[in-house]
């Protein structure tokens, strides 16, 4: 049905295509606003549509730059949550301020797993990201930036998901493509997420070509891990686990669900624990829950055998808040970005640090 739809879409991608060349070059020449904001700002972002892992790379970054001795804060567009002031705060870096179906899941995800970093929403970006620089912020991270040209950044990093790669190739409405490849000259660095041994030597080809074609940008290779698990308590609250104790209190009874843009890598890296699994089901990026499909998704555990749930972070955040209508356990694994030290150098050299 994509592949169709892409067909279809193809004899509009040239417009497309020539209406973000046109808004590219109407910030170039100062027709758009584009705010430089007083601290550096890293843009984390990619040329396809969906997803490429950049939550977990945010989540990487923020804990490096706490740990080089920044401040760090992250500023969102708040996808999919319903807070719309111009400046919505999630997390002041103290306390949690807004619940998933306000902020969005990955705002919240992103304030529940990093605490001491505010993170702030709104559609204009910029006045979002001068609000956590007066409540203190040295750095901010700007989640989902590229293609958002309003705020001048010091790092831009383009992010390909190694399975997925550069997809058809094709602008969008022809392809996945937000923008044309020309878009890339103004990256800093690329980093080709997820990538496993399963798919290094593909990756390790298209990281080539990157570099013959953008020979002033550095690439990089970046794999996730599982970290540590999640086990949800019938307040909402979540049970950090370590994942041997997950594993043991799994084992072979586990049913698998997501939300994500990319399930078949979650539902990998379960296998890859390894977890045998009764059963999968995966579900529309950023899905909302409620009882009714809670209810479901139970119940299709329960033919299938399973005696337990197991799901990403991102989707338990959302999925606290209806914990009693959930007649099952239910886990979640927290995945961690894996990056090379070259690339931990450089960035922080990139930052004077």
């Amino acid at each position: 049905m994509k592949r169709l739809g892409f067909m279809l879409g193809r004899p509009l991608a040239p417009l497309y295509s020539l209406a973000m060349l046109t808004r590219v070059q109407g910030y170039r020449r100062g027709f758009f606003a584009s705010h430089r904001m007083e601290v550096p700002v890293i843009s984390v972002g990619n040329l396809l549509m969906g997803g490429t892992g950049k939550t977990p790379l945010v989540q990487y970054l923020a804990r490096l730059l706490q740990n080089a001795g920044w401040k760090p804060a992250i500023i969102s567009r708040g996808y999919g949550g319903r807070a719309k002031g111009r400046i919505n705060i999630v997390s002041d870096g103290r306390q949690i301020l807004l619940d998933a179906v306000q902020a969005g899941d990955e705002p919240r995800l992103l304030a529940e797993s990093l605490p001491g970093v505010p993170v702030l929403t709104g559609v204009v970006r910029h006045l979002p990201a001068r609000e956590a620089v007066a409540m203190g912020a040295d750095v901010l991270l700007l989640d989902d930036g590229f293609q958002h040209l309003a705020v001048q950044r010091d790092v831009d990093l383009v992010l390909f998901n190694a399975d997925r790669l550069a997809g058809n190739s094709r602008v969008f409405p022809g392809g996945e493509l937000r923008e044309p490849v020309s878009a890339l000259n103004r990256a800093t660095a690329f980093i080709l997420t997820a990538v496993t041994e399963k798919n290094r030597e593909r990756a390790e080809r298209f990281a080539d070509l990157l570099s013959k074609k953008f020979p002033q940008r550095s690439v990089y290779l970046a794999g996730y891990r599982a970290k540590a698990a999640l086990r949800l308590q019938p307040d909402g609250a979540c049970e950090p686990l370590s994942l041997d104790i997950a594993r043991a209190e799994l084992a072979d009874c586990a049913f698998a669900f997501c939300g994500i843009a990319g399930p078949d890598s979650f539902f990998s890296t379960l296998a890859g624990l390894p977890l045998e699994l009764k059963g999968t089901c995966a579900l529309p990026d950023h899905h909302t829950y409620t009882t009714k499909n809670l209810q479901y998704l139970c119940s299709k555990a329960q033919n299938s055998q399973a005696k337990a749930l197991i799901t990403t972070e991102k989707d338990l955040v959302k999925i606290g808040p209806l914990a009693a209508q959930v007649s099952l356990p239910l886990y979640a694994l927290r995945m961690q970005a894996a990056m090379d030290e070259q690339f931990t150098a450089a960035l922080l050299q990139a930052l004077g640090r």
